[in-house]
């Protein structure tokens, strides 16, 4: 309803609006063409809304509405109709009223113009004769003073021509007087003034005054050319000179080429005193309390001289309007040099307070730069570089960590290969890359926390990054970590350009169950104390991407060490056994086993074999703990302890003589070995002295069963190999844990000789026990002499 009451009202004005105008339009031409108009398409067209033209027609508007409306809305538009009767009635009463009274305000004007306009005519005339009189009086003046004021005119043309004349002679006289005063300007101006004349009387009349001219203006060109380059004087007096110098159409761009060749100048020079701060800052070893690096008169130096820098780039911006795209990239090449040598210093071991130091310098110099180059945009240009500078150094930071925690390792391996190992020399690498490790990683968070802690807004905009590189930073070196275990363990062949490996070192022994020890060291207390420091200090970031997935995952890490430490220590035991293997094969494949002769003693290759395990002990027990002491006996083992290897029967049938009964004997063996019960001989390898020891041990008599196969032995030969086995039984329980074990794969070593002799009786238990016996009191003596 208010719609339509809005819509009601509009249309009322617009009629009131149209009816008013055509009631007084002063064109009825215009009316006769819109009534024709109307008449021409009233009957294709026609429409409610004619009633607010001049050619409106009450029939046709009356049928039309009738056609049209109902009841009700004929009586709505009666009401309607008769209200806006009534409101042109008053409008127009209004309208009568308001010309009413222009027009009497129009005629007492009129009245009051008659009255002041009486005796207007006389005073008019009065003052006619009176400027006639003025001027007759005029005409006489002028004629009579005409030809004296020709005779002056004349005269005062003649004396400007005279000082013209006089100015030209005098001018190289004012521009030296000029020069002397330093009034450079007023000089030019001189010049300038005087220069239509020599051009037109220079090679005449005029000559040698425009020589001498020549030369005094050659003489301020060269002042004003020492003033622009001069740093001693002012801004305003350089620019001031270089619009004196095109005022004498002297070439410009040689100046402003000069000009901005000594910028790059002073660009280099302010580029080396830099890197002068920043070695101080690296040489420096010990910061002083107040916490900055650089020496204080070296800074202030550095600060007044970006600040003349500074002013000269000012002054290089309003001496030449058109540099401002020059001066832009000349403020970009300076803090990319800057930050570039900030770079090259980070590729050194470099402290974070140090880098801190640097930073500020460069922070510093940009915002100076960017108070007269604003549109260069240098904070954020110094933005991203430092974003590059600060990640290299994380990234940088964890080689070096890396490098050390590698000549931890490498310095024992060199060691150990030139022959001056020390009795703990793995222990104490093993201590060192320990501490490589965990107090390496130590400081590196602590110099990374000392970045955080900075309040510069430098580096509060690359907080969160700095944040998300660190954990990223130890994902990866971790990872790096462990393929360079691998590289020192010798199973990767990748080259490393960047570790510190000396060459034609072979990979030892002792190095790769370090290795081991120190990747379960890594698993079990360094990653926790690691994790536990970034949750604390490093939290938060949120630069990656959620698509990426977290930064640092410590437990893929403590799955990666502990395989790897697996992997190690399993390395170290195939190591170790095949160097046995190597003592073990030249043992059975020297000799011609059937023409072997009768045992005298214990062979050699027992005291090699023993020698082996004993370096083995020392190895290990300078790395591994020794874990709980529990020895696997024979009677405490799953095996059945009534075999035929430790049973009576079996010791009677080696006491027999006859070869008979000693190859049923045998047969025997074989059955027994049928309802013996299984024994489990290899099992898990475990990061303890005795279980190392004892894997090494079962391998070798495994590895010495299986050489023993591949001979064919006569009777001195197989009874050598008792011998040999039963001296070895006395040694190694001091050395397996597992008895049970060993003593089964011993008499399995006896088995399989007797298999494969042509002739197997053995030695009798007495002369066993006195050449057993015998090899003892030797080993005794020898180490009592020792």
């Amino acid at each position: 309803m208010e719609v339509e009451e809005g819509v009601q009202i509009d249309d009322k004005a617009k009629r009131m609006r149209d009816m008013l105008s055509s009631f007084y339009s002063s064109d009825p031409s215009s009316n006769a063409s819109s009534l024709q108009n109307y008449t021409s398409s009233s009957s294709r067209f026609a429409t409610l809304d004619t009633i607010n033209t001049t050619s409106f027609d009450a029939n046709m508007y009356m049928n039309l509405l009738v056609q049209k409306s109902n009841l009700e809305n004929l009586l709505q538009k009666h009401v309607e109709m008769a209200a806006e009767i009534k409101n042109l009635d008053t409008d127009l009463q209004m309208l009568v009223y308001e010309n009413y009274n222009k027009f009497i305000s129009a005629t007492d004007t009129i009245k009051r113009m008659k009255n002041n306009i009486v005796g207007m005519e006389a005073n008019m005339e009065q003052l006619l004769e009176k400027i006639m009189s003025v001027q007759s009086k005029s005409d006489g003046v002028n004629t009579s003073l005409f030809e004296k004021r020709e005779h002056i005119e004349k005269l005062h043309r003649t004396r400007n021509l005279l000082r013209k004349v006089q100015f030209i002679y005098d001018l190289p006289t004012r521009l030296e007087n000029c020069i002397k005063s330093e009034a450079y300007a007023d000089a030019i101006k001189f010049y300038t003034g005087a220069m239509p004349i020599f051009k037109a009387y220079g090679e005449s009349s005029f000559q040698d005054c425009k020589r001498a001219s020549e030369e005094a203006v050659a003489v301020i060109i060269k002042k004003l050319q020492g003033k622009v380059f001069s740093d001693s004087e002012s801004i305003q007096a350089r620019a001031e000179a270089v619009m004196l110098l095109k005022q004498l159409d002297f070439p410009v761009i040689n100046l402003k080429v000069k000009l901005f060749e000594k910028l790059e100048q002073f660009l280099v020079d302010l580029d080396l005193e830099s890197e002068e701060l920043t070695n101080a800052a690296v040489d420096d070893s010990e910061l002083p309390k107040g916490g900055t690096v650089l020496d204080s008169a070296s800074s202030a130096a550095h600060e007044a001289s970006i600040r003349e820098f500074v002013e000269a780039v000012r002054a290089y911006r309003v001496i030449f309007l058109d540099s401002e795209q020059q001066l832009l990239k000349l403020a970009q090449d300076f803090v990319t040099k800057h930050f570039e040598a900030t770079r090259q210093q980070i590729k050194k071991q470099f402290r974070s307070v140090e880098l801190l130091a640097i930073l500020r310098v460069i922070w510093s110099d940009v915002l100076l730069i960017s108070e007269v180059l604003p549109e260069a945009d240098l904070p954020d240009y110094a933005l991203q570089a430092a974003r590059i500078v600060v990640k290299d150094y994380i990234d940088s930071t964890f080689k070096h960590l890396l490098l050390d925690i590698s000549d931890a390792l490498t310095k024992a391996q060199v060691r150990q290969k030139e022959g001056v190992e020390g009795e703990y020399s793995l222990q104490v690498a093993l201590e060192a890359s320990r501490k490589a490790v965990i107090q390496g990683s130590m400081d590196v968070l602590l110099n990374f926390r000392q970045l955080l802690d900075e309040n510069s807004d430098l580096l509060l905009k690359l907080r969160d990054s700095i944040i998300d590189w660190v954990q990223e930073g130890f994902q990866n070196f971790f990872r790096t970590l462990d393929d360079h275990f691998l590289l020192l363990s010798g199973k990767s062949n990748s080259a490393s350009q960047n570790l510190n490996i000396p060459e034609g070192i072979s990979v030892l022994t002792g190095l790769v169950l370090v290795l081991a020890q120190l990747s379960l060291f890594i698993e079990q207390i360094a990653i926790p104390r690691i994790t536990e420091e970034i949750a604390s200090s490093f939290s938060g970031g949120g630069t990656r991407g959620f698509e990426y997935g977290p930064a640092f995952v410590p437990a893929e890490i403590c799955r990666t060490f502990r395989s790897a430490g697996e992997k190690f220590l399993d390395l170290y035991i195939k190591m170790r056994t095949q160097k046995i293997s190597v003592v073990l094969k030249k043992r059975f494949t020297a000799p011609n086993w059937v023409k072997h002769k009768e045992p005298r003693e214990v062979h050699m290759f027992v005291d090699l074999l023993l020698r082996e395990l004993e370096a083995i002990g020392t190895e290990v027990k300078q790395i591994l703990p020794q874990g709980l002491h529990h020895k696997h006996r024979r009677t405490e083992s799953n095996g059945s302890t009534t075999s035929s290897r430790s049973n009576p029967l079996r010791d009677d049938r080696l006491s027999r003589s006859n070869t008979q009964k000693a190859r049923s004997q045998l047969l025997e063996t074989h059955l027994a070995k049928l309802f013996k019960q299984k024994m489990e001989i290899f099992t898990k390898v475990e990061h303890t002295q005795g279980s190392v020891l004892t894997t090494i041990v079962k391998l070798s008599l495994k590895s010495l069963q299986e050489f023993v196969r591949l001979q064919t032995f006569n009777r001195s030969g197989f009874q050598q190999i008792q011998l040999d086995i039963q001296f070895l039984k006395t040694t190694l329980k001091e050395i397996a844990e597992d008895e049970a074990a060993v003593d089964f794969l011993l008499d399995e070593v006896i088995v399989a000789t007797a298999e494969r002799c042509i002739d197997p009786i053995p030695l009798e238990p007495p002369i066993l026990d006195k050449l057993v016996q015998a090899k003892l009191a030797k080993n005794s003596e020898q180490i009592s002499v020792s």
